[in-house]
């Protein structure tokens, strides 16, 4: 944390929170100016979304939990804004599904690359992928097409949260499995994910960790059963009739805020 200590009592607390870490990543070298960028419009559609977890994303997060539990080859993707916001986070859910973390940079430079790496070091993390870049995303002409071939380049199933649209729409023609984190339900990353998960990514990552933790232990057919009958259409209309009523027009979003 940074030196200013915010009081867990002040309504905007865990906004207040997410900005200092992404602060402070920018400060690490970890996050890109643009994470500034990015971070503030995700917090725009959290605030219309109530900031709260919608019943159908919970779903989602279930859904994705039950993917990754079933994958050979699972994979999550850590930009600098991840890595600033929940790196201990992404090494539990990690380990939880046992899965691979792989750096993934649109500013892509080996100070950003070896920082992040070690930061997930930091937090827990084993082996880092996305140093060796010796694969490629087809479709795609910016550094973010760069990835390991051992990692993203040969996964089945990739969590790509605060994604690129059109690396979310190159993944998805590869045919792999997608679980992506959006805020924004008309974003290009969560319409063309098998799981979108419209959620602010640190009420995200430990709901889908939580979930896999109970579903460790379920059979193969229970988790294939969660995933069949999972409908991200679904997500994607009740996130987005949220973000039209607006934090105003539900009351239960509006009792969430005052809890916060």
């Amino acid at each position: 944390m940074s030196d200013i200590e915010i009081p867990e009592s002040h309504p905007r607390y865990r906004s207040l929170l997410t900005r200092h870490r992404i602060e402070e990543g920018v400060d690490k070298g970890i996050t890109s100016k643009q994470g500034l960028i990015a971070e503030g419009r995700g917090e725009a559609f959290d605030y219309l979304l109530g900031e709260r977890t919608l019943p159908a994303v919970d779903e989602a997060e279930r859904a994705a939990a039950a993917h990754l539990l079933l994958a050979e080859r699972p994979v999550l993707s850590v930009n600098g804004n991840v890595a600033a916001l929940v790196p201990g986070e992404m090494v539990e859910l990690a380990e939880a599904v046992g899965a691979d973390l792989e750096v993934n940079l649109f500013n892509r430079t080996e100070e950003r690359l070896e920082a992040i790496a070690d930061h997930l070091r930091d937090h827990g993390a084993g082996e880092v992928k996305g140093l060796t870049a010796d694969g490629r995303i087809p479709g795609l002409d910016h550094e973010r097409a760069k990835v390991d071939a051992d990692g993203i380049g040969d996964a089945d199933v990739v969590l790509v949260p605060l994604e690129d649209g059109d690396r979310a729409e190159a993944l998805a023609a590869m045919g792999k499995t997608e679980i992506v984190i959006d805020l924004n339900p008309l974003s290009r990353s969560a319409q063309s994910a098998a799981v979108p998960i419209v959620d602010n990514i640190m009420r995200a990552i430990p709901n889908v960790t939580a979930h896999a933790e109970d579903l460790r232990d379920a059979p193969r057919e229970e988790l294939a059963r969660i995933v069949a009958e999972f409908d991200p259409e679904r997500v994607l209309a009740d996130a987005e009739t949220a973000i039209r009523s607006g934090p105003m027009g539900d009351a239960e979003a509006d009792a969430a805020r005052t809890e916060d």
